[in-house]
């Protein structure tokens, strides 16, 4: 099992890194986050999942090792498959998939892009018991209670899962824990 690989930046697609390694080139499958903010050149660290298909065989990488976990739960849920597992975890922060599956929110997961509503439900049972209290390891993931009203503000502004959570990323550490602040930065995000 190949748990983690690091190499430079040589190429990048909307969902996949090719990082050199030695003399080889290796192709990465990623959230599309990290795709789009890994500039070639970069030296990267990335904890990763390798699945075996009788046709092929993928590596999926993660920046925290807490997402390819949540990666490897969401699997593990019956019609998920690796590119569904990656397409949430591109769209959905872990702590927002957190509080989605101990609120008992399915249709946070119906706002991924091909997750349906009864996929969504799946995701939430399978998930209940699994992930951990609310709080547990808010730290070590880097999410703030506010920035998920952050997220749901630029929703409704018309700004897709995807861009929110961009934009969220993009939020310094050590910037104001008001809404209305945070939101002001997002939205500068936007304007760069």
């Amino acid at each position: 099992m190949i748990v983690h690989v690091q190499g430079e930046v040589v190429a990048a697609s909307q969902d996949s890194l090719t990082l050199q390694m030695g003399g080889f080139g290796v192709r990465v499958f990623v959230p599309i986050v990290l795709a789009k903010q890994s500039p070639v050149g970069d030296m990267i660290f990335l904890h990763t999942h390798l699945v075996v298909r009788e046709d092929s065989w993928s590596i999926f990488g993660f920046e925290r090792e807490i997402e390819r976990d949540f990666f490897i739960l969401l699997l593990a849920v019956n019609g998920i498959g690796p590119r569904l597992a990656l397409s949430v975890l591109s769209t959905l922060s872990v702590d927002v998939i957190r509080r989605a599956v101990l609120a008992e929110q399915a249709d946070i997961f119906a706002r991924v892009p091909g997750v349906g509503k009864k996929t969504a439900q799946k995701i939430v049972l399978y998930l209940q018991g699994k992930v951990g209290e609310a709080g547990e390891m808010r730290e070590t993931i880097g999410i703030l209670d506010v920035d998920t009203e952050v997220l749901e503000a630029l929703t409704g502004l018309g700004y897709s899962v995807i861009e929110a959570q961009t934009a969220i990323q993009f939020i310094s550490r050590d910037a104001p824990k008001t809404v209305e602040d945070r939101l002001r930065i997002a939205l500068q995000f936007f304007n760069k």
